[in-house]
């Protein structure tokens, strides 16, 4: 599948790029954004463009969705518009190799945004984003502070509901870390509970139902996930199973769903999260290609952006929240 989806990509960007001319001005940057309507690529695309226009570059966002065939659409036609660069968050790592060719081909820069992306020779593709395993690491050792002052382990029936984005590497990678921490904290493997997921608030509220349905004799939960949406999907499943807020540690990653509730002061079942700033990505991500368009600068083989756990008590110091 890996291969013929790779095949086809570059087909499809090769025939779009011959069958158009350059004609967008020489100061043009473009970022592709898988599930460009969350807030972080929100947040994101705002620093890109910020960024660009401090530079007197132009620049366009495109958003994706989760789908592989507008993102292979959106490459293809940022290189056949004249771009000169391009940052992606791919929504499937499988067409890394042939978006890194056609960019390359087209002698178009190219950077992948938080999710990391592979050329055909297995190589990275410069990177601009976060560490996933520190990021995932953070997320558990705040589960582990929460669970350990909660009196939890001292005989509750408690479980981890795991809400894992499993086709995504990135994501496998942070809550891989954040379990590790659980698990180095003495909680056992029996208790994790594994949610499935795509990235979404609507599917993991829809995944986590059944598993909440399938194990009654627990009656707390931990719950961490790949980013904010999994967090909050799950935290809504068991609020419908008849949870209440304090029989729940969430700990999102992301910040920006977690700190909606605590501005409003509702009861919740986000306990804390790790912000992450979208806007900080998109700026690093515009000035890592223009410094390389301008010849300023190569482009780095990787970027990573500085992180912080939020709680209710803290988070209008750290971030923004709307």
């Amino acid at each position: 599948m890996r291969s013929r989806i790779t095949m086809l990509s570059l087909a499809a960007i090769m025939a779009s790029v011959l069958g158009h001319s350059a004609f967008a001005a020489d100061k043009e940057i473009v970022a592709i954004y898988k599930s460009g309507t969350q807030q972080y690529f929100i947040d994101q695309a705002d620093g890109f463009k910020k960024a660009a226009e401090a530079r007197g570059y132009s620049s366009n966002i495109i958003n994706v969705e989760l789908d592989a065939n507008r993102a292979i659409s959106a490459v293809s036609d940022a290189i056949a518009s004249g771009a000169k660069g391009i940052a992606i968050t791919a929504p499937d790592q499988a067409i890394g190799p042939a978006v890194a060719k056609a960019a390359s081909d087209a002698k178009v820069l190219l950077v992948a945004t938080d999710d990391p992306l592979q050329k055909n020779d297995g190589s990275a593709v410069p990177f601009v984003g976060f560490d996933g395993t520190a990021m995932g690491n953070s997320v558990g050792e705040a589960a582990v502070d929460i669970l350990k002052k909660s009196g939890w382990m001292d005989g509750a029936n408690y479980g981890v509901l795991a809400t894992e984005y499993q086709t995504v590497s990135v994501c496998n990678d942070r809550t891989n870390a954040s379990r590790q921490k659980l698990e180095d904290a003495g909680v056992a493997a029996d208790h994790f509970k594994v949610v499935a997921y795509d990235g979404t608030t609507d599917n993991a509220l829809q995944a986590a139902g059944p598993v909440i349905t399938a194990n009654p004799g627990i009656d707390k939960w931990i719950v961490y996930a790949c980013n904010d949406e999994g967090v909050l999907g799950a935290t809504n499943a068991l609020r419908n199973a008849g949870f209440n807020p304090e029989d729940v540690i969430g700990v999102g990653l992301g910040a920006y769903e977690a700190c909606r509730p605590w501005q409003a002061g509702i009861a919740t079942g986000f306990k804390a999260a790790l912000y992450l700033s979208g806007a900080d990505v998109g700026k690093a991500a515009a000035n890592a290609l223009i410094d390389a368009i301008e010849g300023t600068k190569p482009l780095p083989e990787k970027t990573v952006a500085d992180t912080t756990i939020v709680t209710p008590d803290n988070y209008k110091d750290v971030m923004p929240c709307s």
